[in-house]
């Protein structure tokens, strides 16, 4: 009879299991498959609001096009020129080509519905990537695999939740995940209930045009004391009249016989003032978009050293936006260089997203070059900072 210690157990991995999430008798890759997920209730409300509120569509493609564009940089000439071949000729969806152009579509759908779904195609010879997919979140599901560190992208066949064949060809994104939850977070959450009050305020705006714009009026007789008496037929002379007199093709004079009152329906209402309400709304839905007004096309009073200070928190936010997607990027690269039989190292290297940023950060460096050359001229000792 042997004695010893018994074996801790660990998975496949090597890691052991997580302890902070609540274990469940089966063992297959559905394991925790009940982790909140992403309806597609929830995706439709989130692309009716891009439609429905144009500043959200408008303030998103400007996210997109802000974050700018990426090239690769590595140490090896052949494989330099494999990078960039690859980053300008890439087939993208079908229709577009260029790996910049797979990006922006990722990073589109990351922000609207906080999750996004890619794939990478390899060519037939193994001779790399040869295309790039984005994916429908219609038509996959993210969920928790053995683990809750490890995410699986499943096929949803009209209900039938499958994993793919090639999972390491599939990559996805969370946004801002809640603990605990395989859901990505969308900048549009929080936004429905404003939208919605916002959208009620311009459906008002455009009824109130509608009665108010084209004017209604009531024609009243009120029969004389001599005892007339109002008939049918003198009711429909009236108004046989009276629609001669309105027609827009002509103008003619409208003549009626006895007491006749015409008002305007509505001429004693005012339109109520709507400007407060929607600035207020307005207000809120940009700064959960964290876009400056002055982009949007929205000239509110603001002094320049405020627009400065917006632009420094834009480019924050855009610093972040890359950062949710450069693991995407290496991923891609790293799976075409191996292909084609490189395996040098690379570094992703952003454009400048504006001008301002490069001017000031020259005019940094003319100071301190100032600074210098008066320094050694008055022969003191010249420290670098």
């Amino acid at each position: 009879m042997k004695f010893g210690r018994k074996k801790r157990s660990f998975n496949n991995n090597g890691e052991q299991p997580v302890q902070t999430v609540a274990r469940k008798q089966t063992s297959n890759i559905f394991a925790f498959s009940n982790f909140e997920a992403q309806s597609k209730a929830e995706r439709e409300l989130y692309s009716s609001l891009r439609k429905s509120v144009p500043v959200i569509d408008a303030a998103i493609c400007k996210i997109v096009r802000l974050i700018g564009k990426f090239t690769i940089e590595t140490n090896d000439r052949r494989c330099q020129e494999t990078a960039d071949s690859f980053v300008k000729n890439v087939r993208t969806n079908g229709s577009a080509s260029g790996l910049n152009s797979f990006i922006y579509t990722y990073l589109d759908s990351l922000l609207t519905y906080g999750e996004a779904v890619g794939e990478m195609v390899p060519d037939a010879g193994q001779n790399g990537v040869c295309a790039l997919y984005n994916a429908s979140l219609d038509d996959v599901e993210i969920t928790a695999g053995s683990s809750p560190l490890d995410l699986i992208v499943c096929r949803n066949d009209c209900g039938v939740i499958t994993p793919v064949k090639y999972g390491e060809r599939v990559f996805a994104t969370l946004l801002n995940p809640k603990p605990g939850t395989v859901h990505g977070t969308s900048i549009l959450s929080g936004l429905p209930f404003v939208s919605s009050i916002l959208l009620r305020i311009f459906e008002s705006v455009k009824t109130n045009w509608e009665r108010v714009g084209d004017i209604r009026f009531a024609v009243t007789y009120n029969p004389d004391s001599n005892g007339a008496v109002m008939t049918r037929e003198n009711a429909r002379l009236i108004a046989d009249e009276w629609k001669k007199a309105m027609r827009s093709d002509s103008v003619c004079d409208f003549v009626s016989a006895g007491d006749v009152s015409i008002k305007v329906i509505g001429a004693e209402s005012t339109m109520p003032d709507c400007d407060i309400p929607i600035r207020h709304l307005l207000e809120q839905i940009i700064a959960k978009l964290g876009i400056p007004p002055f982009l949007l096309g929205i000239s509110w009073s603001s002094t320049e050293r405020m627009s400065e200070q917006q632009a420094d928190i834009l480019t924050s936010e855009l610093e972040h936006y890359r950062t949710a997607v450069e693991p995407v990027i290496s991923k891609i690269i790293t799976a075409h260089l191996r292909l084609c039989g490189f395996n040098c190292g690379f570094k992703i290297k952003w454009n400048d997203i504006n001008l301002q940023d490069a001017l000031e950060l020259s005019q940094a460096r003319l100071n301190n070059a100032n600074a210098m050359s008066i320094e050694k001229e008055a022969g003191l000792e010249v420290t670098d900072e």
